[in-house]
């Protein structure tokens, strides 16, 4: 995953790669409630949940780790790097199985501490349906012992214990963060993976937000609490914050006011974009995506003295 170091609201000196602020130059363009989740109680070896019970996702914590991912008897859950999240896969299978048995699921599931829309199912090779989140296979360690215990984490590289969000634990997520998707190129996203936005009725550099009340709860704002982090190749110095009407902080970037779209159910998706000829998803430079204009910018990369 992306490495994170903080932002701040004045400009700050980056190393590295950084995207520049003019919109079109974009290197790129080339919670504590149990919810219920529509999965199935798990089955695996002697300590399984019995079968027809109901399962439960909880987020726990493991020493030199932080939050991570467990079972309702709170055993660590991990991820395997031979997997695949998008799409899903899970190749895990045979002898890997014993030792690392899958959390399959038959009946509905709770979901205490992990977003329920991160979860997920896909179909193993043997038919059984196992549990995902944020796209990834979710195992358990025959290994371990009881509640609060990662020998997992040592068993080698291709194996890590998965934090609530579905990253890898230990590590924590950039604040703003990017990814492609299809027909718009590199966009921004929250510490989810979620698409982020603006609104033009905003202004650009306006220092406010014109998004409130019945606005806010279908387009969130994506809140500045404490220092906001953001991943390599991303201008720090493009990020910063306003106040907004009922106090809050909110981040923005290029001078943008930040938003996530409340339809948009799973990461790797911008719903959002084009809405109401008002709302566009965020490109890692601060302007709005535009993929129309990604042709001539990837040209003019191309045929500079330095390339891509």
């Amino acid at each position: 995953m992306n490495r994170a170091r903080p932002a701040v609201a004045a400009p700050i000196t980056v190393a590295g790669l950084a995207l520049v602020a003019a919109c079109g130059t974009n290197p790129y363009a080339t919670s504590g409630a149990v919810q219920p989740v529509v999965l199935g109680a798990q089955q695996q070896p002697a300590s399984a949940v019995p079968a027809g019970s109901a399962a439960q996702l909880i987020s726990s914590t493991v020493d030199g780790l932080g939050p991570v991912l467990a079972d309702a008897e709170g055993h660590t859950l991990y991820r395997y790097a031979k997997d695949t999240a998008k799409p899903s896969k899970a190749t895990c299978a045979g002898p890997c199985a014993m030792t690392w048995p899958p959390l399959v699921s038959d009946v509905p599931v709770l979901a205490a501490g992990v977003d329920s829309a991160l979860v997920g199912l896909v179909t193993r090779p043997d038919g059984r349906k196992q549990v995902t989140v944020a796209g990834w296979p979710v195992y358990r360690y025959a290994k371990d012992t009881g509640p609060g215990i990662a020998l997992g984490r040592a068993a080698g590289a291709d194996w890590a214990a998965m934090a609530p969000t579905g990253e890898k634990a230990g590590t924590e997520p950039p604040t703003l963060g990017t990814t492609e998707i299809d027909g718009l190129g590199p966009v921004l996203t929250d510490t989810g993976g979620r698409t982020l936005y603006l609104f033009t009725k905003d202004g650009k550099d306006s220092g406010k937000s014109t998004c409130d009340a019945a606005c806010a709860r279908k387009w969130p704002p994506l809140e500045a609490d404490g220092r906001t982090t953001v991943a390599d190749g991303i201008d720090a110095g493009l990020v910063g914050r306003i106040r907004r009407p009922d106090g809050t902080s909110q981040v923005t970037v290029g001078g943008w006011p930040v938003y996530r779209y409340a339809s948009d159910d799973e990461p790797g998706v911008a719903t959002g974009h084009g809405a109401g000829g008002t709302w566009y998803a965020l490109e890692p430079n601060g302007c709005k995506a535009d993929p129309a204009r990604r042709p001539a910018v990837q040209q003019a990369l191309a045929t500079s003295p330095g390339g891509y």
